[in-house]
């Protein structure tokens, strides 16, 4: 145990153990004076050594509880530890990264700030008990030591045998026993607020001094869960499924002082946490000769780790022509069952692995929760076979064209591509290199003429980008358009056959559509990015992707930059307005007009129960009515109306607390909806408008 629980700790036991002594020793003294002044020396020693014995166990009863666990639970209800003392009892060599980085986080602000868990004094108890026992001790000595030999009147006690007592908790226990799959063993705790893991089957014991006609465990949802007797003892048993509020209620002819709220917090069952170590990045492109992919994850989970598979997706063939087939593969860890590691070498020729193919894997963990697990699925990582380029033919740069890729890449996927390029250099040959490098430029040459189609440029002669849904009114050699070299021969028509000139001889360079598709702003930032973009080709097809980057990276700001334009402009809209009826202007008719008069139905608002209770609640001396919000409050299943009930339950049992009314008004404050802006007014209308706006009311006011 640290240092810093183990000195608060102690200093607490010690508290503990004095305040036990300070409430006994008027009474021990009581006790002596009592009998050496009627029983004698002998009755005396006797009585007096009960007394220090009993004295003993109740010291022992008070210290037992004040363990370690209990410094954990008391060390929790400081916000800057973040809920994480326990970590202060775990073995070191067993936590994680982040749990030792938070360990020492917890340790360093107990330096700072030393815990005190040392309970006050109680000086009221000690001025009573001392009061109590200085009556006793004046009684003891002014009573006669030899009583009357007449016989005594009955006594009150006896009179009032069959009176009720009012009924107290004398102690409680609570056992927990959480789920098997978890391994956790069974606990009890003489605590009625305890933390126990989701599913745990709780059971209560409890002992009263009285006698109860029947208790219950009331619910702050508002069931309730009735206790059975056995002998002497109230026993009942819930299984926790979530974070609950409750208190004990007693029903008898004198309940006595009401049991206070306790909580009942639920910890879930966390899915397993995959990591994984090989590859180290999500695409990988196949080495030349490869013929294995070595794969290793890391899966960790609080309880324990159940089945693991390898999910393997295969994508063959190109453009519309892609095949997918799936394959599951199961998986044996090494470790133990909280952290295993996955190490596997996937068979890329058994797989069926081949040029232009594209092999996809992830990892799924279960863990061992019952009855139904929990999976987790890691990030998918693909292992990328690249099709071979199309070999060009001098002359014949129309007919031959490089193989399409499957889909087009994005700017982002060509700076990771560049970026993966560049640290090859040294171990790649000056011929590979130099093609791969022009590999990755006619992506970007293909990405570069698909933007530019919204600015209405036009193609270039060489490889075609791949086809997509749009128009596809790139210019090519041999189109019939004239870019500045000879025209092409005008072919002939018959007379009369209805050829579209146009179409037959020109080449619209801009659509009147797509031209005024996008705004002035908008238009200029995809410019810019096709600057870039030329630029990171110019250098890619030349073998440098170190000067490519920054205008790769230029073009890709660029990019989302005009991805979030507000505003386009539509060459056509679907809705036509009716035209404008010219005959009845500044004529006065108002027939087929609704009326002004008709109010708006006011849309109902979800937040209004809680608007209005934290309006009540800042009002001093106000009257609150709390049915609607218990009512709202118990349609919610969050961990954090938890904290609402509570301070609920102080502004109930006491209404004129102002300290609980403003907590409670603070707990409602993040429920509240934001604030909404309110209209500007209209401005007043003159004494023209005025006058309209008269004649308008009397004319509605007509029959």
């Amino acid at each position: 145990m640290p240092a810093a629980l183990r000195v608060p700790l102690r200093a607490a036991r010690r508290r503990e153990a004095l305040r036990v002594l300070l409430l006994a020793a008027p009474w021990l003294v009581a006790v002596a004076v009592l009998v050496l002044r009627h029983q004698g020396t002998a009755i005396a020693v006797v009585a007096l050594a009960t007394a220090l014995l009993a004295t003993g166990l109740v010291l022992v009863l008070r210290l037992r509880p004040l363990d370690a666990a209990w410094a954990v639970r008391r060390l929790d209800e400081r916000r800057d530890l973040e809920d994480s003392s326990d970590l202060l009892l775990a073995d070191a060599t067993r936590l994680g990264p982040l749990q030792r980085l938070q360990r020492e986080r917890v340790e360093a602000r107990l330096r700072e700030r030393p815990a005190d868990l040392r309970r006050p004094l109680p000086l009221r108890a000690l001025t009573a008990s001392l009061l109590g026992a200085a009556a006793v001790v004046a009684a003891a000595l002014a009573w006669p030591t030899q009583l009357p030999t007449t016989a005594p009147a009955p006594r009150a006690g006896i009179a009032a045998a069959g009176e009720a007592t009012a009924v107290r908790l004398l102690s409680a226990s609570v056992e927990t026993t959480p789920p098997a799959y978890t391994g956790l063993p069974a606990s009890r705790s003489p605590e009625l607020s305890l933390r126990a893991p989701e599913g745990s089957r709780l059971r209560w014991s409890l002992r009263f001094e009285g006698e109860p006609e029947a208790v219950a465990l009331a619910l702050h949802d508002g069931t309730t869960l009735p206790l059975t007797r056995e002998g002497e003892v109230w026993t009942g048993e819930l299984t926790l499924a979530q974070s609950r509020l409750y208190r004990v209620q007693v029903q008898a002819a004198r309940p006595g002082e009401p049991q206070p709220l306790h909580r009942l917090e639920a910890t879930p069952d966390l899915p397993p946490e995959i990591r994984a170590i090989e590859p180290d990045r999500n695409l990988s492109l196949r080495s030349e000769g490869q013929r294995s992919w070595p794969l290793r994850f890391e899966a960790r989970d609080d309880h324990g780790l159940g089945a693991a598979r390898l999910v393997l997706t295969l994508a063959q063939g190109t453009g519309e022509q892609v095949t997918v087939s799936e394959r599951t593969l199961p998986l044996r860890g090494e470790g133990d069952d909280k952290a295993r590691s996955y190490v596997h070498a996937l068979d890329l020729a058994a797989i069926g692995l081949a040029e232009g193919d594209d092999l996809i894997v992830r990892l799924e963990v279960a863990d061992n929760r019952a009855p139904a697990p929990q999976w987790s699925r890691s990030a998918s990582f693909i292992l990328r076979w690249p099709a071979p380029l199309a070999t060009e033919t001098t002359g014949m740069e129309g007919l031959v064209q490089r193989a399409l890729p499957a889909y087009f890449r994005s700017q982002r996927q060509i700076i990771l591509d560049i970026e993966a390029l560049v640290p090859q250099r040294p171990a790649l040959a000056p011929d590979d290199f130099t093609t791969r490098s022009d590999a990755i430029g006619v992506d970007q040459r293909i990405l570069r003429l698909r933007y530019g189609q919204f600015l209405g440029e036009e193609d270039e002669p060489g490889p075609a980008a791949p086809p997509t849904g749009d128009h596809d009114d790139g210019h090519h050699e041999g189109d019939g358009h004239d870019h500045g070299g000879e025209p092409p021969a005008q072919a002939t028509a018959p007379m009369g056959s209805g050829v579209n000139v146009l179409e037959d001889f020109g080449h619209t360079h801009d659509d009147a559509e797509a031209a005024t598709l996008l705004d002035p702003q908008t238009r200029a930032l995809l410019k810019q990015a096709l600057d870039a973009m030329w630029q990171s080709e110019g250098e890619l097809r030349q073998g440098q992707p170190e000067r490519a980057l920054p205008h790769a990276y230029r073009a890709l700001e660029f990019v989302k930059l005009a991805q979030q334009a507000t505003r386009i402009y539509l060459a056509r809209t679907g809705l036509e307005l009716p035209p404008v009826d010219e005959t009845r202007r500044l004529t006065g008719k108002r027939e087929g007009i609704a009326s002004r008069r008709d109010g708006l139905v006011p849309a109902e608002d979800p937040s209004a129960t809680v608007r209005t209770l934290w309006q009540a609640l800042g009002e001093p001396g106000a009257e609150i009515d709390l049915a609607p919000f218990e009512q709202w409050l118990r349609g919610r299943e969050q961990a954090t109306d938890l904290e609402l009930a509570q301070a609920l339950e102080a502004v109930r049992s006491d209404p004129a607390c102002a300290a609980c009314r403003e907590q409670l008004r603070a707990r409602l404050w993040p429920l509240l909806p934001p604030a909404r802006p309110r209209p500007e007014a209209r401005e007043a209308a003159d004494a023209e408008g005025e006058a309209w706006l008269r004649a308008l009311d009397e004319q509605d006011a007509s029959p």
